[in-house]
Parts: C-alpha cells; structure tokens; sequence
C-alpha cells in the first residue's frame, strides 16, 4: 500500500479523528486523549487507552522507507528486547503484525515509557551506557539488514551534498566555495575509511544521541530507531560525546569499558570519529532542505533559508576539513 498524501505534506490529512481512528482501528479503544510529541521526520503522540495505560503512535512519512526497511527496523528491536535489553519495541497484533495502515498513513504503536534526560557527566551511567551498546551491537552483527542504509561517505555524503548543490538553499556567493570545499572533504572521507582498513557493519541505531537515551532507575532506554542502519560500531558510541577534546576522550574510555564487557570493539574505528561527524554535519544539512515544503520545518528551522546559516555551516565544514588534515 502507498501513502495517499503528497511526498512533500504527507501530513496534511492526518486529523486528530483520523489519528484515534487509526489506533482503534488497531484493536485499541480510545478515551479521546490525544498529544502531540516532539518529532519532525515522523508524526507522534500519545493516545489514551481505555482501561489501560496511554499509547503512543507514530505515523511514518510517506516515501522515505519501503514497507520492508520499516519491518527491519521492528525485528531488530524485537530481537534486542528478546535479550532483555531495554529497548522500546513497537507492539504486535495476535497474528504478529506490527506496521499497521489506515486511510494511506502506515503506523505502530509502542508502549509509553517515562525517563529523563540522561545525566552522561556521571562515570557509573557512561559504562552503564557501554554496557547496553556492547550488547545491542552483539545482537546487531548477529546477520545484516537488508533494506536499510548502509552508513557510508557515499550514502550520506556525496548524495547529501549533491542535494545541497541542486536544492536552490545555497546563496550564489557560496556556491564555488561550498563545492569546493565538499569535493575535498569526500575524497579527504574515502581516504580516512581506507586508512582504518576493513570495518566490520552491524546494525546499529543509528542516531543514539542522549535525546533518543530516556534514563530511569535502573539505567537507559533506547527509543526511536527510526534511522537505525547498517555501519561501524563506534556511529553508535561518539554522538553521546560532550564537551572538550580531553573530556570526550575520557568520556568514550568509560563507555567503551563498558562496552567491552560484552562485545569486541576495533580501536581503529576511533579514526572514524570525526569524518562520521562531518558526514552527519552534512547529512543534516540535505535532511532541511529535502523537508522543507513540511510546513514543520520552517517552523522549526527558520534560520536554514537565508545566507548566515550557509556561512555558518560553509566555516564548520572548512574546520572539518582542518581536522581531517591532521
């Protein structure tokens, strides 16, 4: 099945009665409660039950992921929430169904989980937070996505920057400097990967910044696999980073402590850390431009349309492009 609504406002008809609609659809009787939650690239919130705990549903925009890559997302937090690992896992029907349509709009519910902001300052959570990632990237390598990315300067550079260069957003006083500047930093990208030398890909999830880590009691959740992908372990391990370059170096130490408790991490990855961060400067970047007719998006990033954001980001890649020299 396809989406009904346009690629570029794919939400323009999802309606608060479309929405319980859905999830009643699903097997779930509604109180009428419903709340939005903080998401752009997909549409969440938080439903009421009757007779049980709130729900919360995320409606997948259309054309960004076949049928096939969102169920690969679903079997491997199956597959980790089978480790007793504390991820939050989309629910399944009877008949272990879990991506669910209705009127175009291809959904999944999850159960609702509390937390706070990881606290990453604190020793004891970054090797509690190793721990997890060891044994999340143990079940990741245990065999390949098929339909998802694969994490590389090609998917996530070279097709970044070529949108960059066609969507128009690009001041005209930037645009020689910009190419420039990108051209170089890709080849700069392919040379780092080849000095690491063979890498082994696992799934992964892809974006496990603390915004995606809910902490609790008894340590972290990982929530939101929405971008979760083929790559090299340590994607999963640098985005927790702060801080300056002593403070991120001591910070990895105690999470890759942890993390070998459970699962084999190569040091030469650690060369990785900084062209995986230009690739997501960039990354970002294209995501903007290629979601701006969202109406979300200016709203949310009225600063991306005009010169000083492209100045801004034209300087970070330059000091990218400095590090990577070294």
């Amino acid at each position: 099945m396809t989406d009904a609504n346009h690629d570029k406002t794919p939400y323009q008809n999802l309606t608060p009665d479309t929405i319980l609609d859905a999830v009643e659809q699903a097997g779930y009787p509604c109180t009428g409660s419903l709340f939005a939650l903080n998401s752009y690239e997909n549409r969440v919130y938080q439903i009421g039950i009757e007779g049980g705990a709130p729900l919360v549903v995320k409606f997948y925009r259309s054309g960004r992921w076949s049928d096939g890559a969102i169920l690969e997302e679903h079997r491997f937090c199956q597959d980790l929430v089978a480790e007793e690992l504390p991820v939050i896992a989309p629910l399944a029907t009877p008949d272990h169904r879990t991506l669910h349509h209705h009127q175009g709009y291809r959904f999944a519910l999850y159960p609702r989980q509390g937390g706070r902001a990881p606290e990453l300052e604190n020793k004891d959570n970054l090797e509690q937070l190793g721990r997890f990632l060891g044994r999340i990237h143990a079940v990741g390598a245990s065999r390949p996505f098929k339909e998802r990315l694969t994490l590389t300067v090609e998917t996530w550079g070279v097709q970044s920057v070529r949108h960059v260069l066609e969507s128009g957003f690009l001041p005209n006083h930037l645009h020689a400097t910009y190419q420039t500047v990108t051209t170089a930093l890709l080849q700069t990208m392919r040379l780092c990967f080849q000095r690491v030398g063979r890498v082994k890909t696992l799934r992964l999830h892809g974006d496990c910044h603390p915004g995606n880590l809910l902490w609790t009691p008894t340590g972290p959740f990982f929530v939101d696999f929405d971008d979760t992908c083929m790559g090299p372990a340590i994607q999963d391990c640098w985005l927790s980073l702060s801080g300056g370059e002593e403070e991120r170096d001591l910070q990895l130490a105690h999470i890759l402590h942890g993390y070998e408790m459970f699962f084999d991490f190569n040091r030469a990855e650690l060369a990785l850390i900084e062209p995986l961060r230009t690739l997501r400067m960039m990354h970002h970047a294209a995501w903007i431009a290629r979601r701006w007719e969202d109406p979300a998006f200016p709203r949310a990033f009225p600063w991306f349309n005009g010169p000083r954001y492209w100045e801004e980001h034209l300087h970070s890649l330059q000091e990218q492009a400095a590090l990577l020299e070294v």
